[in-house]
């Protein structure tokens, strides 16, 4: 099945977390906190203005990204996590 998010909503493919801390401490499933960085895997058209005129999305397809912990709408398919997010909810674009 494939997702294609609406207007200034953006999927992304949450990225797993550490297995292991800095100091060599394998975590448990349990332990583990989800992680708040992912991978851009699909766009909307953007957001519509007032003036009929749609602003297109800052962030493109494969671009990694931080979001809010509590942002968006989660989702699972085929094992792996996403979020739909919509735009604002992104914080910032890894270079």
């Amino acid at each position: 099945m494939k997702i294609k998010p609406l207007g200034d909503r953006v999927l992304v493919e949450i990225l797993e977390a550490e297995a292991m801390t800095k100091g060599g401490i394998i975590l448990p499933d349990t332990a583990k906190e989800e992680k708040s960085e992912g991978k851009v895997i699909a766009t909307g058209a953007g957001k519509t203005l007032e003036s009929g005129k749609i602003q297109a999305v800052q962030v493109k397809k494969g671009d990694r990204v931080l979001f809010g912990k509590w942002g968006g709408d989660d989702l699972s398919q085929d094992g792996k996590k996403y979020k739909i997010l919509k735009e604002s909810d992104i914080l910032a674009i890894f270079e």
